[in-house]
């Protein structure tokens, strides 16, 4: 198809309050294979523009500018600016027809926003061909926008969709885990010790479970901004020796060492207690799980300007500089050599960078090959007012 028939029948919006200009246009734009449409003033052009959805418009600078609060002199220039402004409008091509000859109009033209410039009295092959031109670039932009949308809602859906299946996964596991509490409780009966035992490591890999699960439901939300922190009064140390008894269990299983290094002047913050614990919770999963040999970590907190930074440190095998960044992106799962080979989602650090940034805070790792990594976290002492809800969370 040839340039001039994939152009045939697009709509031509002429704003010029001359008819005879219109006229004039409007036979030339016939004879090409357009519809033509037009307006006489500012007002009326905008109107058209946003009702009709015109392909292109042919655009007189000085108008009658009605309610638009300019000098009539430079009313397509503010018709312009608003086209591009509405989302509505902000597409379609915009010709500049005028007698202004002077370099004063071409830049106040490309500064409202125009594609192209034709003086009057125009030739009419040239309008022809810079039309031609400019509806076929348009069709190619238009043709991007629409499959860029269209993906966008390809996304939404599938992301939509895991979302509802994630959510729904959290139910059954529930109740799994109850099942196993009253069964290593003895609750259906008397149990010898090795069935507890293996009881006990499945109810603690259900749970590293149920925390995937909700990493990915919190992960959504902090994307969304639909995450609301509910913050309380946080004692570093408090919360270190907490967070080592939740962990006591698993410590002893993999022969983990750990120490608790609170400098005097750590002040007490506010934050998302179960949130913060859940960060902490990946950072020491994380520590266990990637090292060959038992770890020894380091739970370290200290006053930084007007907040405070966390950090936990391992001895473990560390992070290549090359994945330092991207080990905190969804889904990376990196591999490395000499590392032991484990099942991960590759999401726990994706959420401890949305969780610590939504507290105003941010995360990063420092770390040595062969001799471990430490992860820190700077957070104020409380967390911006637009992260907090607006009133209290239901029971």
């Amino acid at each position: 198809m040839t340039i001039a028939g994939a152009a045939a029948g697009a709509l031509v919006l002429v704003a010029d309050d001359v008819e005879a200009n219109v006229e004039l246009l409007r036979d030339q734009l016939t004879a090409l294979g357009y519809r033509v449409i037009d307006a006489g003033d500012g007002p009326s052009t905008l109107a058209r523009a946003a009702a009709e959805s015109p392909d292109l418009c042919l655009l007189d600078v000085a108008m009658p500018a009605g309610d638009l609060g300019v000098d009539p002199r430079d009313t397509g220039y503010e018709v312009c600016r608003r086209l591009k402004q509405d989302p509505r409008t902000t597409r379609i091509p915009v010709i500049f027809v005028t007698a202004q000859n002077d370099p004063s109009a071409r830049v106040k033209a490309i500064e409202a926003g125009g594609d192209d410039f034709l003086l009057k009295p125009h030739d009419r092959h040239v309008l022809g061909a810079r039309v031609r031109s400019l509806l076929q670039l348009k069709r190619a932009t238009d043709a991007l926008a629409e499959s860029l949308e269209r993906l966008q809602g390809e996304q939404r859906t599938r992301e939509d969709l895991v979302r509802m299946v994630v959510h729904d996964l959290k139910s059954p596991l529930t109740a799994i885990l109850a099942t196993l509490e009253m069964l290593r409780d003895g609750d259906f009966g008397a149990i010898d010790e090795g069935p507890r035992r293996a009881l006990s490591d499945v109810e603690g890999q259900a749970e590293d479970l149920l925390g995937l699960i909700q990493d990915l439901l919190d992960v959504s939300k902090v994307e969304e901004q639909s995450l609301l922190l509910q913050p309380e009064p946080i004692a570093p140390a408090a919360l270190f020796a907490e967070l080592c008894f939740d962990w006591a269990a698993r410590f002893q299983q993999a022969q983990t060492t750990t120490r608790i290094d609170v400098t005097e002047d750590a002040p007490v913050f506010a934050a998302d207690k179960t949130l913060l614990k859940r960060v902490l919770s990946n950072l020491v999963q994380n520590a266990i799980t990637h090292a060959a040999v038992p770890v020894t970590l380091t739970f370290q907190a200290r006053r930084e300007g007007e907040g405070i930074q966390l950090s936990v440190q391992d001895d473990g095998p560390g992070i290549p500089e090359a994945n330092r960044e991207r080990i905190f992106q969804k889904f990376a799962q990196l591999r490395d050599a000499g590392a032991p080979k484990v099942r991960s989602s590759g999401l726990g650090l994706a959420f401890c960078r949305v969780a610590v940034e939504s507290h105003g805070g941010r995360i990063w790792v420092e770390s040595t090959l062969g001799e471990g990594s430490t992860f820190h976290l700077i957070l104020p002492l409380t967390p911006p007012s637009s992260a907090l809800p607006s009133r209290p969370a239901a029971p």
